[in-house]
């Protein structure tokens, strides 16, 4: 499509999306002197990534020494080479690896975007060659709410899941002590809720928290950073189609609350409009089915148009199959799952399908373990079973740890998912499964439990299991038999955060035809784009962490930055 004599918005760069990847394109480009448009299909800014727990996965980050870690840009290669194999480009990788910390230093020093490094978050698999016990990944620190004057009223909110009680912000170091019952636990929590409640005139006002953490306070930093250098954000556009002169994309149509805009980008598009999570056609055609979009945490507004609109101006696709995979509890009156992060890790509780069968390490990382689900028939259910005492000590999504009697006061739309019995046999009825099956599965769980053990899935081997599980039980802090009736299990879907296949891009952003030849004028960075890493998750943040990189380089190419 070329621009027709009407008149025409005018802009240097043109971003869609306004998550993480796409406000550092615009933070990027506009500390290079140039006007930056973004738009967003929703009401809302921030995307998923406003609403997730905000952490940014940078190897050889320049917060990491000082912090107490040591990393190098061979370890990080070697890990990513190790765990990717052949499914990843090996000159992405590397542009990753080297423009990583960069970009984070960029952004920290020129744009005010302050982190922390988080020396216990482990990479998912820190047991292969390159691994590391933590220090990669990082997060933005708190900030005020006030800091966004009239812009906080449109950011998204946080996912349920990443929050405490569903409406108080915490930060990664926060939650994980009260997540598993550490050391501190009760402290943290009369700390962050009485500052939540005592904010007495927010309350009135809002239940939102005014106090921002994790994705929140990374778009709010970043968000920030565009308005102060003079980047304009539009919601409520949505990108119909690339306009295309002499071979080069130079800018796009968009339906502004229904009406049609042009807008010319005289240096470039950049896409970071997430992926097609909460498209049911899309789903249906690419992902392994069961699929369904009631079963993703993404926001609603990640449809996949501009993926599609790419492919119309010759953009190659790829891993169209391939998710951010989450194990997720769907509740009737939630607009998305909630994953299952920590649950499955804790002891006192494994996961079986079907057939009543463990199919898994249960205190997998959430990608391991939801792309087993995904992958793998009879898990579409599968089930999370627990007994009263894991009941009464941990919380498990919206079911908040209590005694058994609280179990007919749970909000109607969590005790119809609810299932409780007074038997093992009694519970394989509630959930369909064979009775026979699934007592044998408890049984021979319990007893490798009380060894400490797991020779049939290596639960609680990796460092990574132990990161979620309960330090107060040994010998292994992810197992404890199930033994103290009644028994509850719970309907886990093959859920996901987001998917991950999508414009072919290369080392610079530059979305790619089917003969890698770049397409001129067009970029690609975040979930719109096919992952660096192929279908692998390497650990917390490396989405944010790719997707910010790509967009970073993205702006650079774009304006002809010189390194």
């Amino acid at each position: 499509m070329a621009f027709s004599s009407m008149s025409e918005r005018v802009t240097d760069v043109l971003v869609v999306g306004s998550g993480a990847s796409g406000l550092t394109a615009a933070v990027t480009a506009a500390l290079a002197g140039a006007r930056v448009l973004v738009i967003e299909r929703s009401h809302l800014y921030g995307g998923t990534s406003a609403t997730s727990g905000g952490t940014i996965w940078i190897p050889n980050n320049h917060l990491l020494g000082p912090a107490g870690g040591a990393d190098s840009e061979a370890e990080a290669l070697e890990y990513l080479r190790a765990l990717a194999g052949t499914d990843a480009s090996e000159v992405r990788i590397r542009a990753y690896v080297a423009a990583a910390p960069r970009m984070f230093r960029c952004l920290d020093e020129q744009a005010g975007l302050r982190c922390e490094s988080l020396p216990r978050y482990c990479d998912y698999h820190p047991e292969l060659p390159g691994g590391k016990p933590g220090y990669r990944s990082c997060q933005a620190l708190p900030i005020r709410a006030d800091a966004l004057g009239g812009d906080f009223a449109a950011l998204q909110p946080p996912h349920l899941c990443t929050t405490a009680f569903g409406r108080i912000n915490w930060t990664a170091r926060e939650a994980h002590p009260l997540i598993t019952q550490g050391p501190g636990a009760k402290s943290i929590f009369l700390r962050i809720a009485l500052q939540y409640w005592l904010d007495v005139g927010q309350r009135w006002r809002t239940p939102r928290d005014r106090r921002l953490t994790g994705g929140g306070a990374l778009i709010a930093r970043l968000l920030i950073a565009a308005r102060q250098r003079g980047v304009t954000l539009q919601l409520s556009t949505s990108l119909t189609d690339f306009v295309v002169e002499d071979g080069r994309v130079v800018g796009a149509v968009v339906d502004r609350d229904g009406v049609s805009e042009r807008i010319r980008a005289a240096r470039g598009v950049i896409v970071a409009s997430g992926g097609f999570e909460r498209n049911a056609e899309l789903r249906a055609r690419f992902l392994p089915q069961p699929s369904s979009a009631a079963w993703s945490a993404g926001v609603p507004s990640n449809t996949g148009a501009p993926i599609e609109a790419a492919a119309r101006v010759g953009a190659a696709l790829a891993n169209l199959d391939s998710a951010w995979w989450a194990p997720g509890l769907k509740l009737a009156d939630e607009d998305r799952a909630r994953p299952l992060f920590v649950e499955r890790a804790l002891p006192g509780s494994l996961m079986v399908d079907q057939s009543g069968q463990r199919f898994c390490n249960e205190a997998a990382s959430y990608h391991v373990t939801g792309g087993i689900m995904a992958r793998r028939a009879g898990t579409a259910p599968a089930w999370l079973v627990f007994d009263a005492r894991y009941r009464g000590r941990y919380a498990i999504g919206p079911l908040f740890p209590g005694p058994p009697r609280f179990d007919a006061r749970l909000r109607p739309s969590l005790r119809a998912l609810l299932r409780r019995a007074d038997s093992i046999g009694e519970l394989a009825a509630l959930i369909d499964v064979p009775a026979a099956a699934l007592e044998a599965t408890i049984a021979r769980f319990n007893g490798l439990a009380q060894q400490g053990r797991d020779p049939d899935f290596q639960r609680g081997a990796s460092l990574y299991d132990r990161y979620y599980g309960d330090a107060a039980v040994t010998p292994n802090p992810c197992l404890a038999p199930l033994t103290r009736a009644p028994f509850y299990a719970l309907p886990v879907c093959p859920g996901e955060l987001g998917t991950n296949g999508g414009i072919v891009t290369d080392q610079h952003g530059r979305a790619l035809t089917a003969d890698a030849k770049p397409i001129a004028g067009l970029y690609a960075a975040g979930n719109c784009a096919a992952s660096p890493m192929g279908r692998s998750y390497p650990a917390a943040g490396a989405t944010l962490g790719a997707g910010m990189t790509f967009g970073w380089l993205a702006a650079r190419h774009a304006l002809g930055v010189a390194d």
